[in-house]
């Protein structure tokens, strides 16, 4: 099993993806992020691409679908919260939708992701 992030990794990791659109999930140790393709087409294409490294790395988001947008949330279920693994997986997600056609993001859904930063933030 993974280990949460610590406070120094949270840190580390989290304030710059929430500089790139991820944000905090409101009442979970976990990160959420929509992201806006050109089409159905582009959309699915993308999620079929990411399909393949969670199938590498045995980790696996939570995520939606309707026409272009796809909704991620990132969690590491078996250790309840925020891991390495979910940094991983946000960076290489970003990384692919950064390949396909213009894509943009949603940035009015989520919690501010500091807030999962914070002397407060589960460890």
């Amino acid at each position: 099993m993974a280990d949460t992030l610590t406070p120094e990794e949270r840190h580390e990791h989290l304030i710059p993806l929430g500089e790139v659109g991820w944000g905090a999930v409101a009442d979970r140790d976990a990160i959420r992020k929509v992201y806006i393709f050109s089409n159905f087409v582009e959309a699915w294409g993308w999620m079929s691409r990411v399909a393949i490294w969670c199938e590498k790395w045995n980790h696996h988001p939570e995520w939606l679908n309707v026409y272009r947008t796809v909704d991620v949330t990132l969690v590491t279920h078996d250790a309840d919260g925020l891991t390495n693994l979910d940094i991983k997986l946000a960076k290489k997600m970003d990384a692919l939708a950064a390949a396909s056609t213009p894509v943009s993001y949603q940035s009015d859904i989520s919690e501010p992701i500091a807030c999962l930063c914070g002397p407060d933030a589960r460890r």
